[in-house]
């Protein structure tokens, strides 16, 4: 299994930043209203900037994942879904559909979604692969849905997934702790941002020497 410096450096990695927008952020956006604690969120946005300007800093390639919905999109099984509460979110043209205190910079990429995973009916895949990405760093909202379902379809497509534990938040600690644990069991590796940015800024770690051979040249 590779270590988590191999999967930052040794193969190409992208930050992937999931529905960090009003409605799901905001203490007025919709799941607010609607009930849902957004403490978590106010806690790990300092460390989703720290992850977001050194990625920047190192040409680490950002990734926005934004969720669209409209009524072209709005099935019968997505609308009569348990979780009613976010019937009513991220619509197209909206406020609650805006990047919440983030915003892509130059050379970043928006990528749309309509369900929970960013993986589903969406360019996502093909963007990864343009850039010959292997491993997807996890972040945004919330913990244990839509990021979460977007690790898992990564994981199930052979990306390589580490799931950063601060600047990732849920509506629940339980449902973020939850998750963290499924994922450094199942589906990747779990970190934290200062580790991240300790691996992007140390020194490379010297090649270890081969052992000498003991095999004698053939002469002639």
């Amino acid at each position: 299994m590779k270590s988590l410096y191999q999967l930052m450096l040794g193969s190409k990695a992208a930050v992937i930043v999931i529905d960090v927008q009003n409605d799901y952020c905001h203490p007025e956006g919709a799941l607010s209203q609607a009930g849902c604690d957004v403490i978590g969120v106010a806690e790990m946005m300092p460390q989703l900037h720290r992850l977001l300007h050194s990625a920047r800093e190192l040409n680490v390639p950002v990734i926005f994942i934004q969720t669209l919905h409209e009524k072209a999109t709005d099935s019968a099984a997505w609308t009569t879904r348990s979780s009613g509460r976010s019937a009513n979110v991220c619509r197209w043209g909206s406020w609650g559909a805006e990047f919440y205190e983030v915003s892509p910079e130059e050379g970043d990429i928006i990528v749309n979604k309509h369900r929970y995973s960013a993986f589903v009916n969406t360019r996502l895949d093909s963007v990864l692969k343009t850039l010959k990405i292997e491993t997807l760093i996890m972040t945004g909202v919330s913990t244990n849905v839509c990021v979460e379902s977007t690790a898992r379809d990564g994981f199930m497509l052979d990306y390589h997934i580490v799931f950063v534990a601060d600047a990732c938040a849920s509506y629940s600690q339980a449902a973020h702790e939850m998750t963290l644990q499924n994922i450094e069991d199942y589906f990747g590796k779990v970190s934290k941002v200062a580790q991240l940015i300790d691996i992007w800024m140390g020194p490379m770690p010297e090649e270890p020497l081969r052992p000498m051979s003991t095999t004698q040249p053939a002469i002639g």
